[in-house]
């Protein structure tokens, strides 16, 4: 590090620690308030779905805070800092269209695999076991390149705010995001995503209006724009307009933009922790959740980059700067030390906690959802698929705590493996369309096209990864003359592995389904996903299993109603989020890359202002939407606590208690849940009837 951390090594253990404890605890009261006042029970069912039971704004929120990487904020700062103010925005729309994209996937998910409890079960149910081991490997090297980034980005920043060792911090990090996940489950990544979101939110606010408002260096966007004029002339960036850090036009900037949304499609429509959100959704709110999702997260790296990417550039011939009279070196940057290196010019020592608070919550809200994405994995599709397809609730549950450890663990280990041989953030935030992009095609194709055969999904994601490594290791090799980190790290390698990745199924499906012909599939065996049995944890709770919630049977009645809901939620969705990705992609920022615009002074705070009202509505979206929601549950629990408290009534019945005469209570439990496996069978089967006739 170039000169000290600005924070003790106590106040690092301190957060990473204390508040991961914190977390830990509030969940675990959170718990016992749920299972007592709102009748859920930690059955496997729950755990891993929420009962599919969650609200539009709780969902969005949900989106938000696991769009909401490390990198997120870090590597968007960094782009910010290289290209200038194109470089916020390419990263906020790559990364926002596929949220919105995804969106459609959901409804098609609710509709034709209600009953799933990953995206892999739909796909072993489509196609059988070799697609099924395809996508397992695939959803596994999702979720560990995306843990390993979050850990080696957070741990690179705690490091330099704090002088904790990086190991320690890999290690660590971890520890509160474990309990929380294992006493709350998935529920418990909605609600603290919730409030990691509202904490990231108020975080960016205070550093864009002490960048725009406050601060003695800066302190207005007409003074930042002067600044960033000088610093272009300085040191201008090659390839962009006139060498300015104020336009659209930046030739590194387009590649980043491409390998952007190349790679963020592989994150989320290969990574289960988006299907397990649009999975716990209730039927309804997953179209409204996802797309106010989307559209709030794209304000967080737009604003954050805009203002702490920029503001590194205009402060560092400041003294202020902690890399003062030198530029950052770019092995930094790539590290993510831009944000914090601008927190602390602009704020000191509170810059540096507010960063660290800041980061804190990224990788602890966005590594819960990928814990929990793995446990589902390992649970349903490896666990209960291959080994005991007959596993209790009860020892559902106990797989997956036992998988949540076990991957922290290793997944920690790991990344500190990364951090020793030198393989950074933002290293992996590039290669990891290389490596799983070739999945999204054919993943999505499975629920939007019927001819799509098996032969096709099964080869296409392999061929796929195997023509982007030849393209991504050869352009290397070709432009560089050697295979290192820093050439295979760079963009154009990057770029041609991330494009063949993406792109080369488009060859590949139609060309093996044609071949040996198209699958017609009817939707059926997807329907035919069964609910899980938890009426030994509901037993041993005291609950009765039709007053948990998602656990009680729909009647043919509502199935059909739900049915015609979902039906009209695909045309929106797809019709939607085609309109909005056209306007992020296109309609805004090709005429101003096209012209080769530079930005005016009042352009330039007009373009400020815009992204701080965009967090405004973000805010009120994400932040206070979900509490109006959810404002009868929050009211009749808090009466529940009341009458505890005061002693004035018990809260109300749970259901029927079982007492020591209660006869084969046991038997009676299983049988309920055999009977309601046939019954949710059975209406399934007329849904996927539906699906195969429109």
């Amino acid at each position: 590090m170039a000169t000290a951390p600005p924070l003790s090594q106590a106040v690092g253990y301190g957060v990473v620690i204390g508040l991961g404890f914190l977390f830990a605890l509030g969940m675990i009261l959170t718990t016992y308030v749920l299972k007592r006042y709102r009748n859920e029970v930690q059955t496997s069912e729950m755990f891993s779905t929420a009962g599919r039971s969650v609200k539009s704004g709780l969902v969005a929120s949900a989106v938000v805070s696991s769009w909401t990487w490390a990198a997120t904020l870090l590597q968007s700062s960094g782009v910010a800092y290289r290209y200038g103010v194109s470089g916020p925005f390419w990263y906020a729309s790559g990364a926002t269209v596929q949220i919105l994209l995804f969106a459609t996937l959901a409804i098609e998910l609710k509709r034709k695999a209600p009953n799933a409890h990953t995206f892999l079960e739909v796909i072993r149910a489509r196609y059988g076991v070799y697609t099924h081991v395809v996508f397992i490997v695939f959803g596994l090297m999702t979720n560990v390149l995306v843990t390993a980034m979050l850990l080696t980005g957070g741990s690179a920043v705690v490091t330099s705010l704090t002088g904790m060792p990086t190991a320690a911090a890999c290690f660590l990090l971890p520890v509160g995001v474990v309990l929380y996940t294992i006493f709350g489950g998935i529920k418990a990544t909605f609600l603290t995503d919730y409030v990691h979101t509202v904490m990231i939110l108020i975080i960016i606010m205070i550093f864009a209006f002490t960048a725009y408002t406050t601060n003695v260096n800066l302190g207005s966007p007409g003074k930042v724009y002067d600044l960033l004029v000088e610093a272009a002339k300085n040191h201008p960036v090659e390839g962009n307009a006139e060498g300015s850090y104020l336009t659209m036009r930046s030739k590194e900037g387009a590649i980043f933009f491409v390998i952007n949304i190349v790679g963020n499609f592989g994150t989320v429509f290969c990574d289960n922790g988006y299907y397990n959100k649009a999975i716990a959704a209730s039927p309804v709110h997953a179209l409204p959740g996802y797309v106010m999702g989307g559209l709030s997260w794209f304000a967080i790296p737009w604003l954050a980059a805009t203002t702490m990417g920029l503001s590194a550039l205009a402060l560092e011939t400041n003294p202020v700067f902690p890399t003062y009279p030198l530029r950052m070196p770019n092995a930094d940057v790539t590290a993510g030390l831009v944000l914090p290196n601008a927190a602390v010019a602009m704020l000191g020592k509170g810059g540096a906690a507010a960063t660290l608070l800041l980061i804190f919550m990224a990788v602890t809200s966005a590594s819960s959802a990928e814990y929990i994405a793995v446990s589902s994995i390992f649970t349903y599709d490896i666990y209960k698929t291959y080994f005991e397809p007959t596993a209790s609730g009860r020892k559902l549950v106990y797989m997956a705590h036992t998988c949540v450890v076990v991957y922290a663990i290793l997944l920690a280990a790991f990344s500190t493996g990364l951090y020793y041989i030198g393989i950074s953030m933002g290293y992996l935030y590039l290669m990891m369309g290389v490596i799983i992009s070739s999945a999204v095609l054919p993943a999505a194709m499975t629920l939007l096209w019927s001819g799509q055969n098996m032969i096709a999904a099964t080869l296409s994601p392999i061929l796929g990864l195997a023509c982007s490594l030849i393209a991504w290791l050869v352009t290397a090799k070709k432009q560089y003359g050697n295979l290192s980190v820093e050439s295979t790290g760079s963009n154009n390698p990057m770029l041609a592995g991330n494009v063949v990745a993406l792109l080369s199924p488009l060859i590949f499906i139609p060309v093996l389904t044609f071949a040996f012909g198209q699958q017609r599939y009817d939707w059926v065996s997807m329907a035919m996903i069964r609910l899980g049995d938890d009426s030994d944890v509901a037993a041993k709770a005291n609950v009765d299993l039709e007053l948990i919630p998602g656990a009680a049977d729909a009647s043919e009645a509502d199935l059909l109603a739900e049915k015609d809901k979902l039906k009209r939620a695909s045309v929106i969705a797809k019709t939607m989020t085609a309109v909005m990705t056209f306007a992020l992609l296109i309609f805004w920022p090709m005429p101003m890359y096209g012209t080769a615009y530079v930005f005016s002074k009042k352009f330039f705070t007009g373009w400020v202002s815009v992204g701080i009202l965009w967090l405004f509505c973000s805010t009120f979206c994400v932040g206070l939407y979900p509490l109006w929601e959810g404002r009868h549950s929050q009211a009749n629990t808090i009466k529940g606590i009341y009458r505890d408290l005061t002693g004035k009534g018990k809260p109300p019945m749970q259901g029927r208690t079982m007492s020591v005469d209660d006869k084969s209570s046991e038997d009676e439990g299983t049988m309920m849940g055999t009977e309601k496996d046939v019954k949710g069978a059975t209406a399934k089967v007329t849904t996927g009837d539906a699906i195969k006739d429109e």
